[in-house]
């Protein structure tokens, strides 16, 4: 007896239409299995040869939380160069090195999180610097380049699957998951609604991502909008994938279902696809789906629905044709296009404001670089881990050359004197491991908290000398000698071990407060003071140090000393995208963080903005990326800011 040789299934032949497919692989699902695909982490099914699918990879300007890759400028850069094919050309980019780095790791996605095309309303949001402007019409041209750019060009195959962040009037971080967005419904349709039509008719996204926030009292996750508005764009099968732990806000802070099958179910049949919440754990959403079922607030129909949308895209990604993908295989990463495509965006970010004959500098002027930022590569929240390091010290370097650039931070260095007489010292540090990724691909939260192997701080008769950066509010840093910041992990220990603050949670912060004579160190994460211990530097809820703060050497005074040997003055300063406002946090204030509003004080001084947020400068001009090319003929700053005037604050 011959055997046969199983037919294949429908859903395996590629000369059928992707709808007919899609509806052959769903009539195949179990419930169970269709229940379990709802959470951001599905699960694979063996019995039909389907992979488990992730949604959601964060791409904003570059591959996010998956190590290496090319960081390019902040969106806020990318929209302010105006220019559409450099901005696609940018989306490609970023498409191809998540392709490449998802044959190395397949917890890479290809569902990518990207871009944010809410509206720059108000300087003060704490992510201003992830949107493109505050104009509908620019936001949406710029985000079609990208997303063009993120999904490629071929008419049935898909490089990344783009997804638009946050629907809808989302411009607040205080209280985001309570606080509701009143807007009027011409200011709703053509404002915050123009961003995303335009964007979904160009027919280059795959989704949306509702807000945590309510619009005119109702949540985002539930909003009827989802339907009669963005689903009235297109007929494409767009996925809506919640944003992280929404779900579970309709009941827990938001208050506005008793329970979460019935929040649960009104969210599935408002349109919301794919549950981002409880991290990889998905439980406790299939519980509350089977619950929503029991209960008869939703049918299995509700689901197909759901299921459908997120099988569409997982087709068009090539998931089910290995060998007809044109995107699938090897991928190029790390190129020299790209990093001379990052060069490039930097350069066209690049705002001049104002120039009062003192640019273009001539070739032998000597120069003297001041601020925080002179020799810092910060990275927001949404960055990728840089393989390449420019600074806008070394470009100047390489431009002017060494000799001609002197270099003065502008910060006070200090030493904290203990009520003993004996001063904080720092231990020298042990070579560095290799960074580990955790569940979901992103750096372990603990690593980015900081290392725990190293030994914390002591107290001795030979103090360390500490960087103490002031990033207003009380907010303050300290750094090491050898450049690593004071950090406070888990165990409650001060130790230099972070090359940059960040973390969901800072770490890296600290407040100065007084007390008699001195001051107590108060670490801003645990809200605890600092403590000299038998074993070591800590913090703890009592018997706090007394510090006499010993300042060896004020940061303003090396920075005149630096300005009274140069021609010029260029002062590159901004705000920590991790302490001066991200998610979670807004903004305060437009002032300089006092760090750089000292070194940016005097005559023959070249301000220059270096980082994401607006600020009120002492206005001469405003790069916004390197200035190496900017401050000679090599280049002319062609960017254009991206907002109108803000408060006075």
């Amino acid at each position: 007896m011959t055997a046969t040789t199983p037919p294949t299934p429908p859903f395996r032949d590629t000369s059928l239409p992707i709808a007919k497919r899609v509806d052959d692989l769903l009539s195949r699902l179990t419930l169970d299995e269709k229940t379990g695909f709802l959470h951001q982490f599905g699960p694979a099914v063996e019995r039909l040869g389907v992979a488990a699918f992730r949604t959601g990879q964060e791409a904003l300007h570059g591959v996010a939380w998956m190590g290496p890759a090319t960081v390019f400028p902040q969106a806020v850069g990318l929209g302010a160069t105006w220019n559409e094919e450099l901005v696609r050309r940018v989306g490609e980019a970023v498409s191809r090195e998540a392709r490449a780095m998802r044959v190395r790791d397949e917890r890479v996605g290809l569902n990518v999180w990207a871009p944010v095309v809410n509206l720059l309303r108000h300087p003060l949001w704490g992510r201003n610097e992830e949107g493109y402007s505050e104009d509908p019409r620019l936001t949406s041209a710029i985000a079609t380049a990208y997303t063009h750019g993120l999904r490629g060009d071929h008419p049935l195959y898909w490089r990344t699957a783009p997804v638009l962040k946050h629907w809808l009037a989302h411009n607040n971080e205080q209280e985001r998951d309570t606080t509701s967005s009143s807007v009027r419904p011409r200011v709703l349709h053509e404002y915050d609604l123009r961003a995303f039509r335009d964007t979904v008719e160009a027919g280059t996204v795959a989704g949306v991502m509702p807000a945590y926030n309510l619009v005119n009292g109702r949540p985002n996750h539930v909003s009827p909008y989802l339907r009669e508005q963005l689903r009235a764009w297109t007929e494409q099968d767009l996925l809506v994938c919640s944003d992280a732990g929404a779900p579970s806000n309709l009941v827990d802070s938001e208050h506005y279902f008793d329970t979460h099958e019935e929040a649960t179910a009104a969210a599935l049949r408002a349109g919301v696809d794919s549950f981002t919440d409880h991290g990889t754990d998905s439980s406790t959403i299939i519980g509350r789906v089977r619950g929503a079922l029991e209960r008869g607030l939703l049918t299995e129909a509700d689901l197909d629905t759901a299921v459908r949308r997120q099988l569409s895209v997982r087709f068009r990604l090539g998931e089910f044709d290995p060998g007809a993908d044109p995107y699938a295989g090897k991928q190029p990463f790390d190129t020299p296009e790209h990093r001379a495509l990052a060069q490039e965006a930097a350069e066209q970010a690049i705002v001049l404001l104002r120039n009062e004959d003192l640019l273009p500098l001539a070739p032998d002027t000597r120069i003297a670089v001041a601020g925080l930022l002179a020799d810092e590569c910060k990275l927001d929240w949404y960055s990728g881990s840089l393989i390449h390091r420019s600074t806008p010290l070394e470009g100047l370097y390489e431009r002017f050359g060494a000799d001609r650039v002197e270099f003065a931070e502008g910060v006070d260095r200090v030493l904290l004197k203990t009520s003993a007489g004996t001063f904080l010292h720092v231990p020298p540090a042990p070579e560095a491991p290799e960074p580990a990724r955790g569940a979901e691909g992103a750096l372990d939260p603990a690593l980015l908290a900081g290392r725990t192997d190293l030994p914390p701080l002591t107290a001795g008769p030979a103090g360390s000398e500490l960087a103490l950066a002031d990033w207003g509010e009380g907010v303050l840093t300290l750094r090491a000698p050898d450049g690593r910041y004071l950090s406070v992990a888990e165990d409650g220990y001060v130790r230099a071990s972070a090359d940059q603050p960040g973390g969901w949670i800072v770490r890296e912060t600290f407040r100065l407060e007084p007390h008699g004579d001195g001051h107590l160190l108060r670490h801003v994460g645990t809200g605890r003071h600092v403590r000299v211990a038998a074993d070591g530097v800590k913090v703890a809820e009592e018997d706090p140090e007394v510090f006499e703060l010993v300042v060896t050497e004020r940061g303003e005074d090396a920075v005149t000393r630096a300005a009274a040997r140069a021609d010029v003055v260029v002062v590159v300063a901004g705000n920590d995208p991790h302490i001066n406002g991200r998610e979670t946090e807004d903004r305060t204030t437009l002032r300089l963080p006092p760090a750089g509003a000292a070194a940016a004080r005097g005559p023959r001084r070249q301000p220059a903005h270096g980082a994401g947020a607006d600020l009120r400068l002492p206005v001469r001009g405003r790069p916004g990326g390197p200035p190496r090319d900017a401050v000679d003929r090599a280049r002319r700053p062609g960017g254009r800011h991206r907002a109108g005037p803000g408060p006075r604050r």
